[in-house]
Parts: C-alpha cells; sequence; structure tokens
C-alpha cells in the first residue's frame, strides 16, 4: 500500500461493488483517485485550504456523488492546509455507509 515515491493504492469491496483508491502525495497536496470497477477518471473537485475555510471548486460536474466529492477535498485540504484535487468514477449513487467507509479508508491512507 504505501510507497517511497508518494504514491498509495488500495482496493477495498463494499455490498459487492470494488473500488480502487489512488492517491499521490505532493509537498503542497494531494491527489485523489476513486474510481468503481475501472480505472478511470471522473468528477472532479479542487479544494484549497489555507485560512480558516476551505475554498473548493468544482472542475467536472457529477450526476450524482457532488456532496460526497466536495467533503472528501475539504477534509484533505484542511488536514494538511493545502491542495486536495479529489477525483470520483463511481457506477452508480453511493449508500451513507459506503461513503463513510472510503472517506474513512482515504483518510487512513493519508495519515501513515
Amino acid at each position: 500500500m504505501n510507497s517511497p515515491n508518494g504514491f498509495l493504492q488500495k482496493t477495498i469491496d463494499l455490498e459487492g461493488r470494488s473500488f480502487f483508491l489512488k492517491i499521490m502525495k505532493f509537498e503542497n497536496g494531494y491527489f485523489v483517485s476513486i474510481s468503481e470497477r475501472s480505472d478511470k477518471i471522473g468528477s472532479m473537485v479542487v479544494s484549497l485550504a489555507t485560512g480558516p475555510t476551505p475554498v473548493t471548486t468544482t472542475v467536472i460536474p457529477s450526476r450524482t456523488e457532488s456532496l460526497f466529492l466536495k467533503l472528501t477535498a475539504e477534509r484533505i485540504s484542511t488536514r494538511m492546509k493545502g491542495i486536495a484535487i479529489v477525483s470520483a468514477f463511481i457506477q452508480k449513487e453511493l449508500d451513507p455507509n459506503t461513503a463513510k467507509t472510503i472517506m474513512t479508508e482515504i483518510m487512513e491512507m493519508i495519515q501513515n
């Protein structure tokens, strides 16, 4: 899972669905890719947290998971006081437990 070059990846299986998590660490931020079943770039959100509240913008809009993307990007950027770019290619809408588990896995990968 961990790599000396700042690249992390993990596959998680939740309720019959398979998600690929890929994270690239940089000095000033993270690029996080979440994809279901295939390795694709999807909707994208960028968040920058240098002050008390993060500034977030949508680069590629999502049909279903815009709140999940925004929350993930803001949580990462706030935690590291930098830039978080989050992309998600999700086949169908996430239920709250699946979204929470994916978020927890991402935050654990970033903290380690």
